[in-house]
């Protein structure tokens, strides 16, 4: 079976996507979608995005890390489907309900209203995620947020000086996170913020949409920052807004690359 795919990146942070919302596709393994995501033996991508009727939105998003792992969220596949959906949608998500609307540059997504309770994370034990009494190294003092998926927030002086390939895998994996994180290590200068991510289940990416929301929102809430605050990433700036109990939007690029076809048995 022949199945056809649509390359889309966001600011770098790359994704296969399959729309399978009119033709029903076979259904997508932990394997398959590794299998896909393999930049030598496969088509490559950070995720693999599916889109699904649903019966409660618009339609359905499932993300696919590239270890083959599914996830609650990825604000840079919302401006991927909003593109591709050329319309203003509601989209169901293991991360809740979000809203988006292509721009005339890319996409404006309402990622919904942030968690701060150390269960909603989830953490292992109860603590303030404001400012978490806990550190790896050089790394102190994190904030927690859940914006759909689970973050660690580090403020740190100069985000370049992380050893983020390193300590990324070491504060993923660690028992205080039972469903695992995602690691963002930032700093801010002239009223922006600078952001790297190590993406739980991809590792270093060019850009995170969730990571740009729950950095931004850490720093609001820290008073580092004002909303809106633009959130400067490896593959390029995205725009935030966030006010206290509200949703969190996000603004940015979104671009589709190539089109293709692939023998879905090649991957199964």
């Amino acid at each position: 079976m022949r199945v056809p795919f649509i390359k889309m990146h966001g600011l770098g942070n790359d994704f296969i996507m399959l729309d399978a919302r009119e033709a029903e596709l076979p259904a997508v393994t932990e394997r398959s979608a590794a299998a896909l995501a393999n930049r030598r033996t496969g088509i490559g991508c950070d995720q693999l995005i599916l889109l699904e009727r649903s019966a409660n939105a618009d339609f359905r998003m499932r993300i696919f890390n590239s270890d083959g792992g599914e996830v609650e969220a990825c604000g840079n596949a919302a401006r991927a489907a909003a593109l591709l959906h050329g319309e203003p949608a509601k989209v169901e998500t293991d991360g809740g309900i979000i809203e988006l609307s292509p721009t005339q540059s890319g996409a404006r997504v309402d990622m919904g209203v942030p968690s701060f309770e150390w269960d909603s994370i989830p953490l292992d034990y109860a603590m303030d995620t404001a400012a978490m009494p806990v550190s790896w190294e050089m790394l102190g003092n994190p904030s927690a947020v859940n914006v759909g998926n689970p973050h660690v927030i580090f403020f740190v002086r100069d985000c370049e000086d992380v050893p983020l390939d390193r300590l990324g895998p070491l504060i993923e994996n660690d028992p205080l996170f039972p469903t695992r994180i995602n690691v963002n290590i930032a700093d801010i200068r002239n009223g922006a913020v600078n952001l790297r991510v190590w993406e739980r289940g991809a590792g270093l990416t060019r850009a995170c949409g969730t990571g740009a929301c729950a950095t931004a929102v850490a720093a609001i809430r820290r008073g580092l920052v004002a909303s809106p605050v633009t959130v400067n990433l490896p593959g390029g700036p995205l725009q935030i807004e966030w006010n206290e109990g509200g949703s969190i939007i996000m603004e940015g690029p979104a671009t589709e690359a190539y089109r293709g076809t692939f023998e879905w048995a090649d991957y199964a």
